[in-house]
Parts: structure tokens; C-alpha cells; sequence
């Protein structure tokens, strides 16, 4: 295992900034959130990816200064790890062949889940952590996630975590449908490559939801009504 981390190089280009400008004439489609309502999703942290990847080392601290805000601001910080089974269900051997659809199977790890997450993560006794048994948490019947934030009246979700284009994408994609206000992170999302992370930025803002960065997105927390 190395012992780096590191952050994306992200972007997006300017001409989608440009053509989200000229259709709703501002560049960000939410200016504001209402924190009580707001839960952060930190997506598949766990050893298995945390160890192998230097990125997903890399956005731990800013995934941990947004949840201290929001967690002050009385927000909701929500942990979601793989369940201890392949994601595609019945066509799963089929499609990545036995040896790596028992690999993903066991990518979450087994035990309790807080004990599952990766341990640089701080997470407290009022967050919740909860499995998926997709890639997405957000997929109908794969997680207790929706139920648990409609209970609560969340109404916007800053999605992190990785990867950034397989479960975060799919998460961000799913969340967007069931009408729910997405955020996602920049620099608090994790992919194995540059070009993947930015491909899927790219989707997420053109089409489901916003892209901020940490900084932005804690000026958002702190934000008074105006």
C-alpha cells in the first residue's frame, strides 16, 4: 500500500459552465441550503478501497470538515457501505466471472458496520451508517437510506465518498430522480483516475445535479437566510 493521498485534478469545462449559465442565468443550480434539511452521503469508505487508492486517502479531511459543519449546523451525516454481496444480483458471475464478482462481494468487509468504515473517518454515535446492496444507495429495495432521510424531511444531499464514477455517480443519478436536491462534492470524491472523476462531474452537472467544492459547500452550511 502506498502511503500518499492526493486529490483529484478536477474540472469542468467552461463551456458547460457557460451553457448552464445561459439556460437558468446562474452557474450553480442551488444557491442555498437549509442545513436542518440537509444530509451528507459518504459513500463506500472502507478499507478495500481506502487502502488501495491514494485519492480516496486523499478527500478524508475534507469529508470530515463538512461533516463537523453540518453535524453543528444540525444537519445529517449519513455512512453507507457495501452489503457482503455482489452488486448485480443473479447476473453478477456472468458479467466479472467468479473470482472478481466474490471479490466485490466482500469489498464492504463483515462485522459491525461503524467498525467497516475506514479508521481515519470520524464518525459519531448520532451519525447513521447504513449498508447497500447495490451499487447506488438510492436504488429502490437496495438500502434503507430513502426511508430513513424522508423520515427525517431531507430535501437536499451532498453526496462524497468513491468511487466517484461507479456508486457516487450512481447514487448522485438515483437521488436526482426521486427528486431530491444533489450536490455532489469535487473534491470530495474519489475515483481512480482523473479523467474518470471528471467524466463524471461532468455528467452530474449537466444533467442531475450541482458541483462544489468543500469550500463552497461549507459556505453554503454556514449561510444565514437572507
Amino acid at each position: 500500500m502506498q502511503a500518499d493521498s492526493r486529490t483529484h485534478a478536477w474540472w469542468i469545462e467552461p463551456r458547460e459552465y457557460a451553457r448552464q449559465e445561459e439556460r437558468r442565468g446562474r452557474r450553480h443550480a442551488y444557491e442555498y441550503l437549509e442545513p436542518a434539511r440537509t444530509a451528507l452521503i459518504v459513500i463506500d469508505m472502507v478499507p478495500f478501497f481506502a487502502e488501495a487508492n491514494p485519492y480516496v486517502r486523499g478527500i478524508v479531511p475534507n469529508i470530515g470538515r463538512i461533516a463537523a459543519a453540518l453535524r453543528t449546523a444540525g444537519g445529517l451525516v449519513a455512512w453507507v457501505v457495501p452489503a457482503h454481496q455482489a452488486p448485480l444480483r443473479g447476473v453478477t458471475d456472468e458479467f466479472y466471472g467468479p473470482m472478481v464478482s466474490k471479490m466485490y462481494a466482500a469489498t464492504g468487509g463483515e462485522g459491525p458496520l461503524r467498525s467497516r468504515l475506514w479508521h481515519a473517518l470520524d464518525v459519531q454515535p448520532e451519525d447513521l451508517v447504513v449498508e447497500k446492496t447495490a451499487y447506488s444507495a438510492f436504488f429502490p429495495g437496495r438500502s434503507p437510506l430513502p426511508g430513513l432521510l424522508a423520515d427525517r424531511d431531507v430535501d437536499t444531499v451532498l453526496i462524497t465518498g468513491t468511487l466517484t464514477n461507479v456508486c457516487c455517480e450512481s447514487s448522485a443519478r438515483d437521488a436526482a430522480t426521486t427528486g431530491l436536491r444533489v450536490l455532489m462534492v469535487a473534491d470530495a470524491n474519489a475515483a481512480r483516475r482523473d479523467q474518470d472523476h471528471n467524466a463524471a462531474l461532468h455528467t452530474i452537472y449537466r444533467s442531475f445535479g450541482d458541483v462544489r467544492t468543500t469550500a463552497e459547500v461549507l459556505g453554503l452550511i454556514g449561510q444565514r437566510p437572507g
